[in-house]
């Protein structure tokens, strides 16, 4: 039975984890992205915990997803520079259990030292990295990044940011439902002992996996064409797209929900319909650069 809910981005992503079945929580409370773990423990049924830090946390919500578990593990922008040595190697590893890996970025430092860009790390990491705009699509978005992860055997980021992490927007929620697999260890060391032997085999693992995640994209409605004056197109994702929205509402938009990897296709079939082309984006030109390696101007 569904029901309307004014949520924040954070409480969004508490729901939609709860929802997917999520059995286990941790992270490191930094902001923006604190409020989420404490609005997953509120709705019961998960296990959460803080962790000592960014690094424990990654590698606390790993061996639950090995052990079959969907895990969440949450941080802000500067906590995945922490974690960073499990988050990449868990790229090779894949998961069990799905894994979900929150990367709260903060524009213009709120409440930061700095102002990194962590698209970055998804590229880096070869890891499937979801964009919501919206509260809404901040829940639905964590309940199709599970879904994701054991399908391709990989962790996937939900990447949002301080904007979105503390805006409410009214969510349309459903009820809990458990996952059908069970929470049992499978033992395969090729698998999940990353001696570079191992590691080699598993590199290739990784490049069919990339292939397979932008051959997919079509299916799960996250990446749209909004058709408008054909005189100017513009491409963005996350709060970025409700601020060009905003600012430019008579313009054609590809609004991407999926920024790594890059729907190609469609991002070639956008640049064909309109004049002017122009992404809009907070901090690096991560997606420009993208687009221009596509040989488009």
């Amino acid at each position: 039975m569904s029901q309307k809910l004014l949520l924040s981005g954070n409480e969004a992503i508490a729901r939609g984890a709860w929802e997917a079945g999520c059995r286990f929580g941790s992270g490191y409370p930094g902001t923006p992205s604190s409020e989420i773990l404490p609005a997953l423990a509120k709705l019961g049924r998960c296990y959460t915990e803080w962790s000592v830090n960014e690094k424990c946390a990654f590698e606390a919500a790993s061996g639950a997803s090995l052990a079959g578990a969907r895990s969440l593990v949450t941080m802000k922008h500067v906590g995945l520079n922490v974690a960073a040595d499990p988050f990449f190697t868990q790229s090779y590893t894949g998961v069990n259990g799905g894994l979900v890996v929150v990367s709260a970025d903060d524009p213009a430092m709120h409440s930061s030292q700095n102002e990194q860009d962590n698209r970055h790390y998804a590229r880096a990491a070869k890891v499937p990295m979801l964009e919501p705009a919206t509260a809404q699509e901040a829940y639905a978005f964590t309940k199709l990044a599970f879904a994701l992860s054991e399908r391709f055997d990989t962790p996937v980021m939900l990447r949002v940011t301080t904007r979105l992490c503390h805006s409410d927007g009214i969510v349309v929620v459903g009820e809990r439902v458990e996952p059908e697999t069970a929470c049992t260890p499978v033992k395969d060391p090729a698998k999940y002992v990353m001696i570079p032997g191992r590691a080699r085999q598993r590199r290739a693992v990784i490049a069919a996996r990339t292939a397979a995640l932008g051959d997919a994209q079509s299916e799960y409605g996250v990446n749209r064409i909004e058709p408008g004056d054909p005189a100017v197109g513009i491409i963005a994702a996350g709060i970025a797209y409700q601020y060009a929205k905003e600012a430019a509402p008579e313009a054609s938009f590809l609004k991407l929900g999926m920024t790594w990897p890059l729907d190609e296709v469609l991002v070639r079939e956008f640049a064909a319909g309109v004049k002017q082309l122009y992404v809009i984006e907070e901090l690096d030109p991560y997606l420009t650069e993208s687009v221009r390696a596509l040989g488009l101007t």
